[in-house]
């Protein structure tokens, strides 16, 4: 039986998240994130900073008519002014303006900071703490009391960062939460430190890390296992510089190996983390722990082989945990074992030691020799096993393709068209299409043509197309390998070409993915 105190999840993507380059969210999409974080399970969420800008004052008008099952709403702000009755601060009654439950404010825990950036005195600076928060309590808020550099600050003068803390509680606070403001501190220290503020101190206490060292999760974990019950931070471990404490990672390490449950179902963290990733117009970290595509993915022919007998043999959680899936690449590396579980997994039965397998084989290293990789363009190998089992009939036949480029410098003019020819269904289809840039010319002309036969053509998107040197020795000469990322209303896929032809190589990717698509909507 669990006897450790819980852990509460104090979500700040939406505020602290937002400070890191790159990331922007709109006052829908903050609403929407929240509606997510709270489905999860996060016990609060940070919204944003109080009139500091339009989408967070629209957040907090929307949040407050919402009906919240898991998440209790706070808003973020700083202590009184120097020299300022608290009543008469226009920061903190736009706090209490933002009507939430939960109101979080930081205080100078650093002398420098103290001396040097506010120009005050440490007593003034701890009455700022301590008026600010008796004030919020006073008008029935829970408050949270974010202890900024308290680290960095202790190490400098321990008798004063522990005085701001005091103020804090004197005034009431419900949290006090000690913050690595500039990500410095390594998980000895947070350990030592935090371990001197439990024995002072009969308050709950946070944690907030940055991971600027490498170490904001850890960091975060050593301090729950100090004594800590509430850990801030965001998904995906957005936040200024290189980012804040990853929840998504400290979720998962709390609950499936520290025997500290968080949340009641964390099936739904990778889509959770995806949908924010998604929101955010950021790609996917691919190798982020837990939730990451590769997180369960194998390589190397022995290990294949051993996940093909037992799973966790280098798994050291089912994927289906966390939301995630197991994944088998393929390449040089690559073994039957590759083959026949890559096979399985997409439905199509290969028996180990067959002509069918050793051909599979042979050909994946000879086209990787070429220059060509699979692993982020499975439509494309999908396609190579099919060819061998003799499970997939053409859709169209080449006849010829086309590719011009006009610049008119003196008219300020220019052009790409491409021409494609091809039989479909024993018709000859000739077409001709405009673009803006060879690719999408061809993708046009290609479309054109295939049309008539497949009006479903439509409605496949290309979203991504990659361009990478095989063998950049060769200067002008060298290999292209091109990856075309396609998608329809219900998935997405990947494929590849390779070519000394930049063009031909697009070709080759381009036709893959229509026809994988498309054999997919045949009958």
């Amino acid at each position: 039986m669990n006897t450790h105190p819980e852990v509460k999840l104090y979500d700040t993507t939406l505020r602290d998240g937002t400070q890191g380059e790159g990331v922007n969210f709109s006052s829908t999409d903050k609403i929407r994130i929240a509606r997510e974080l709270d489905d999860f399970g996060m016990h609060y969420i940070e919204g944003g900073w109080p009139g500091s800008n339009p989408k967070d004052v629209s957040f907090f008008e929307r949040a407050a008519d919402l009906d919240w099952k898991n998440a209790r709403i706070a808003a973020f702000g700083s202590t009184r002014r120097k020299d300022t009755a608290v009543e008469d601060d226009a920061q903190v009654r736009t706090l209490l303006a933002a009507n939430t439950p939960v109101i979080t404010f930081f205080g100078k825990s650093s002398r420098l900071h103290v001396t040097e950036i506010l120009g005050t005195t440490e007593a003034e600076n701890q009455a700022m703490i301590r008026d600010t928060t008796r004030y919020l309590k006073e008008h029935g808020k829970e408050v949270v009391y974010d202890a900024e550099h308290f680290f960095d600050g202790y190490k400098d003068a321990p008798e004063h960062a522990l005085a701001t803390l005091a103020a804090a509680k004197e005034g009431g606070a419900d949290w006090l939460v000690l913050c690595d403001t500039n990500g410095g501190t390594m998980p000895h220290e947070v350990v030592e430190i935090a371990e001197i503020v439990f024995r002072a101190l009969g308050v709950p206490v946070g944690i907030h890390t940055h991971d600027d060292t490498g170490v904001g999760v850890a960091n975060a974990l050593a301090a729950i296992l100090s004594g800590a019950t509430q850990v801030q931070g965001t998904v995906n471990g957005y936040g200024e510089r290189v980012g804040n404490c990853n929840l998504t990672t400290v979720i998962p390490n709390l609950q499936l190996k520290m025997d500290r449950p968080v949340v009641a179902d964390i099936s739904q963290l990778t889509h959770l983390a995806h949908f924010i990733d998604d929101l955010a117009n950021c790609a996917h970290n691919i190798r982020a722990p837990y939730i990451g595509a590769t997180a369960f993915a194998h390589k190397g022919g022995m290990h294949v082989n051993a996940v093909q007998k037992l799973a966790h043999s280098f798994e050291h959680i089912a994927p289906e945990t966390v939301g995630n899936r197991q994944r088998i690449l393929v390449s040089e590396l690559s073994g039957q074992s590759n083959v026949l579980m890559k096979a399985e997994e997409l439905g199509l039965p290969v028996t180990k030691g067959s002509p069918e397998a050793l051909a599979i084989l042979k050909s994946l290293k000879e086209l990787e020799e070429q220059g060509y990789e699979f692993e982020a363009a499975e439509a494309s190998f999908e396609l190579l096993i099919r060819k061998h089992l003799r499970t997939y009939t053409p859709l169209f036949e080449l006849k010829e393709y086309h590719c011009t480029f006009r610049r008119d410098g003196e008219r300020d003019y220019q052009a790409c068209s491409a021409t494609v020819k091809v039989v479909v269904n024993g018709v000859e289809e000739y077409r001709v299409a405009e673009g803006d840039g060879p690719v999408n010319a061809l993708d046009a002309a290609l479309r054109k043509a295939l049309r008539p036969a497949y009006p479903c053509i439509d409605e496949m998107e290309l979203e991504d197309y990659k361009v990478r040197i095989v063998d950049s020795h060769m200067g002008t000469a060298a290999k292209t390998r091109v990856l075309i990322l396609s998608s329809d209303q219900h998935a997405n896929w990947g494929t590849v070409g390779v070519s000394t032809n930049i063009i031909q190589a697009s070709w080759r990717a381009l036709v893959d993915s229509v026809e994988y698509f498309l054999a997919k909507k045949r009958p």
